[in-house]
């Protein structure tokens, strides 16, 4: 019988040796693999008899037209202040919705009247795509910043204080109750029970809502802009010039994946207990 028991040991420590060793991989051999991966497809694809000539720049293509775009800019400006210009306008915007919308969020979260005034207003505005009130705000605010920027405000604050609100009001009515025994106002049971319970939530809202911004940034600058990665991909594609485009599309991602990372970083110091 002990031998037997001895074999399951032995076999369950061979089983679990090889589970070890197949998680040894580190997650960025994939990651690195995969981007390798995607690189050989494209180059292959560039090379293609399939597609038009001309439609998919080679890999040796878009690295000359980078460079060419560090060194002589793009429409008479700087690459540099067209991403600049583009990152003014979307972190704008998102921080107004910030500061707006995660107050009001809480607000509403907390007060179970105040949600019930807000809620309907924001349930009916939120499912309304952001690129549908460009117009609206291209003709109340005109083809300037302001229009830009109100509506970055508005896509990042309705986000924004929809997560805030649910972090606020999905919070446990016990850790209330639990302060108020201890003697905490309302003010102290908010700002030290509250909002710290509420933060993952928020920062969920802040990660969407910056994505959005990023992305409704670009898209308002297709429509009466000079300068801007928007404007830069919807006149270089007029002009058929298909290397420059996939350049302002890409850099569009990095920068991106870079604000998301930033947000990461953010919320790893100051909700550190997140998922303990």
């Amino acid at each position: 019988m002990s031998d037997i028991a001895i074999e399951g040991v032995s076999k369950s420590a061979k089983e679990e040796t090889k589970a070890t060793a197949g998680r040894g991989v580190p997650d960025v051999v994939y990651s690195v693999g995969a981007i390798v991966l995607l690189l050989v497809v494209w180059y292959l694809a560039s090379r293609s008899s399939l597609i038009k000539p001309g439609y998919l720049p080679t890999p040796e293509e878009l690295g000359a037209t980078f460079v060419d775009l560090v060194k002589n800019g793009y429409q008479g400006r700087p690459l540099l202040e067209h991403i600049g210009i583009s990152l003014f306008r979307s972190l704008t915007g998102f921080v107004l919705g910030v500061l707006v919308g995660v107050p009001l969020g809480l607000f509403t979260g907390y007060s179970r009247r105040a949600g019930a005034m807000i809620s309907p207003i924001m349930a009916f505005i939120r499912p309304i795509p952001p690129i549908a009130f460009i117009p609206m705000a291209v003709l109340y605010f005109g083809l300037g910043e302001v229009g830009k920027i109100v509506l970055i405000f508005f896509v990042s604050f309705t986000y924004v204080q929809a997560n805030a609100q649910a972090g606020a009001a999905n919070f446990p009515i016990a850790y209330r109750r639990a302060a108020q025994s201890l003697g905490l106002t309302r003010s102290q049971t908010f700002f030290r029970i509250v909002l710290p319970g509420a933060l993952p939530q928020i920062f969920t809202g802040l990660k969407v809502a910056l994505a959005l911004s990023w992305a409704v940034v670009v898209a308002a600058e297709l429509v009466g802009a000079q300068s801007g990665l928007g404007f830069m991909i919807s006149d270089a594609a007029l002009l058929f010039r298909i290397p420059v485009v996939f350049i302002g599309i890409a850099l569009i991602g990095v920068i991106g994946l870079l604000l998301n990372m930033t947000l990461n970083l953010i919320e790893h110091r100051l909700v550190h207990w997140k998922g303990r």
